[in-house]
């Protein structure tokens, strides 16, 4: 199957990584298994209002932790874009470290399919973006009283409103140089223009330097496992 062989060839420790493959011909059946992630989705500790809160330096190390998954798919010699990424994909360890689902990894382009959608590295920087603006403002993607996340957005990522403006008001302490740069950052991404969008490369070297949060620092710490590891360890 070419998308479990696909699958078996990346692993990152930021990827929800494929355990195995099973398949039976009567009744027929193929299921894939994924490593277990317990915390959620970030869709469901942004939206959902019995969820957990995420802090600020939280949301950064989460979004971080997407940057350096996707900059490692990227980087394989045949690059591996993900056609679907939004906050429902994006799953979080015990310790909030982030695990980048991909369950539509390696169907082929629809004819109808807009080029936004179409799983290029460019295309990529652009979901990324409205990701982090979702991360930043804990909106929607779509409502029915603003639309689009991006177009709500437009009054403060072009300066048109203050720029703190778009920040979720039940965080505290956000840093107004890091919004700054975020804006600059998202507003080049999701530029009509797609010349304009910066590259993986790119997109990954503005957000270190925006956040200063290292590889290490977003790898998840605690494993959702650690009763079997414990077991193993004292058999």
């Amino acid at each position: 199957m070419d998308k479990v062989e696909a699958l078996s060839k990346v692993n990152h420790k930021n990827l929800m990584n494929l355990v195995g493959y099973c398949e039976d011909e009567k009744p027929f059946t193929r299921m894939m298994v994924f490593e277990y992630v317990s915390n959620g989705s970030l869709f469901e500790r942004l939206h959902v209002k019995e969820a957990e809160h995420l802090d600020w330096q939280s949301r950064l190390r989460i979004a971080m932790g997407v940057v350096y998954c996707l900059g490692y798919r990227h980087q394989q010699n045949a690059p591996v874009a993900l056609r679907n990424l939004n906050s429902s994909c994006i799953y979080l360890t015990e310790d909030d470290a982030t695990k980048v689902s991909d369950i539509s990894f390696g169907i082929d382009k629809k004819e109808d399919e807009d080029e936004n959608d179409a799983p290029d590295e460019y295309s990529t920087v652009y979901k990324f973006a409205l990701l982090l603006l979702e991360t930043i403002s804990r909106r929607r993607p779509y409502s029915d009283d603003d639309g689009l996340l991006a177009l709500w957005a437009r009054r403060y990522l072009n300066g048109a409103s203050p720029v703190m403006g778009m920040v979720d008001p039940t965080l505290n302490s956000v840093p107004e140089e890091h919004v700054r740069a975020f804006s600059e950052l998202i507003r080049l991404c999701i530029s009509e223009d797609r010349s304009q969008r910066p590259t993986m490369a790119e997109l990954t070297k503005r957000m270190q330097g925006i956040t200063g949060i290292t590889q290490n620092e977003v790898i998840p710490r605690k494993s959702a496992l650690w009763w079997a590891e414990l077991e193993i360890i004292t058999a």
